[in-house]
């Protein structure tokens, strides 16, 4: 583990929260603005942040009607912010499964020489019938089918990158997020910076474990993996004032978003569902058989049901109209403290950031608990480097190759 985390900021539209476009005080047209996105770059390269990080989905969002969705091709936005930054990371999430290998190969190669070695693909599967219908497609492909075809098309772009002798960096950084059995198995073969999406310390232990055992299957070193989970962060001067500050999120909140986010999740619909009653056990079934959502957030959403139980009402506001990634709340040393405890016992080599609302709630981070964390001597204070994979500690891994369904060792035996 390096000795010093590592440090990511997601700029999603408005902010993670799904009221954060009408928090007080916030433009809720800000990001669609290229300036939106240039601006925290450039806030996030003055705090030293590793990089930049990019959601996308290849599919105009139905929920726009309930909150701004992610406006601009990520490649687009990030060449923009690069010609106006110098040493932070710039990574973009780019679809496996609705790309050609040839032509993604060459624009982010491109992309990744023209920033001076500074990018990084975040390789998805993308699931959903709307995004396959977007392409022409009858249905999406199954889950695992996605996941091979990732694995080959990862193969491929990596090969194309390793013939060039351009990139400051060697090539591009495999960034990978996946908790599903399958997403697992392509992060320990293939990945450099995973995402994770745990809500638990223990848990989140054992993911990282498991990848690293993973990596080693391959014949990989377990140092050529960076963990990274999602944390968002809910910031005041005094505890209560974060309190205050997450009870106005939740307040804003708009319930017909957070309802058809949550059934995009579960995959099934809460139409007739009680606020005030629990979500019937029977309605959920094993993650890895579970079709047509992401596995990952399925897995965390039925966990919480399963342990806490929660009515309807009360699962909505837990989750913030998000993801399900991991909410803190508190003061800077508050925050500062709970990240440290993840990075000290082995759960995290640092964080993809997502604050509540954008800019606001990240000049918090910026301003606050980068500081705090820097005099914890947890967070650089400088560059050492100028490239992403310099950021991260990484050197240049082989290019991958071999089956998918088995590991080279199993395939040895």
């Amino acid at each position: 583990m390096s000795a010093q985390l590592h440090l990511n900021v997601n700029i999603l539209n408005a902010g993670v929260f799904g009221g954060s476009w009408r928090f007080p005080g916030t433009d809720p047209l800000a990001s669609f603005s290229i300036d939106h996105y240039t601006s925290i770059a450039r806030k996030a390269e003055a705090a030293k942040l590793d990089a930049v990080f990019l959601a996308d989905t290849p599919v105009l969002d139905p929920q726009l009607r309930h909150r701004p969705g992610n406006s601009f091709e990520p490649t687009t936005v990030l060449a923009r912010i690069a010609a106006q930054t110098e040493r932070i990371g710039l990574i973009g999430t780019l679809s496996s499964s609705y790309n050609d290998p040839a032509e993604l190969g060459r624009r982010l190669g491109d992309l990744d020489l023209l920033s001076g070695g500074r990018f990084g693909w975040n390789v998805v599967t993308t699931a959903g019938p709307v995004a396959a219908a977007n392409f022409g497609r009858l249905g999406e492909p199954e889950h695992a089918l996605r996941y091979r075809r990732a694995a080959e098309m990862v193969e491929q772009v990596v090969a194309t990158w390793d013939e060039r002798a351009d990139s400051p960096q060697g090539r591009p950084v495999v960034v990978q997020a996946g908790g599903s059995t399958d997403g697992k198995r392509l992060a320990s073969r293939v990945g450099e910076v995973i995402f994770s999406a745990e809500q638990d310390l223990a848990k989140a232990v054992a993911f990282r474990t498991e990848l690293r055992a993973g990596a080693r299957e391959w014949g990989r070193s377990p140092e050529e993996l960076v963990v990274l989970p999602g944390v968002s962060t809910v910031l005041g001067s005094t505890e209560a004032e974060a309190r205050e500050r997450r009870e106005v999120l939740d307040d804003v909140l708009p319930q017909a978003y957070a309802r058809q986010r949550l059934a995009g999740q579960l995959g099934f619909s809460l139409e007739g569902l009680d606020d005030d009653a629990s979500i019937p056990a029977e309605l959920l079934h094993d993650p890895d058989r579970v079709g047509g959502t992401t596995q990952t957030f399925y897995r965390i959403v039925r966990d919480i049901i399963e342990c806490e139980n929660p009515t309807l009402r009360q699962l909505l506001r837990k989750l913030g109209g998000g993801g399900g990634h991991r909410i803190v709340v508190g003061t800077p040393e508050q925050v500062a403290d709970d990240l440290e405890t993840w990075f000290r016992q082995g759960a995290a080599d640092g964080f993809n950031v997502m604050p509540d609302v954008l800019p606001s709630g990240f000049d918090e981070f910026v301003d606050h608990l980068v500081p705090e964390l820097q005099r914890r001597g947890l967070f650089r204070t400088e560059y050492t480097g100028t490239t992403l994979r310099e950021h991260l500690g990484l050197g240049l891994p082989g290019v991958p190759s071999g089956v998918w369904d088995r590991s080279p060792l199993e395939a040895a035996r």
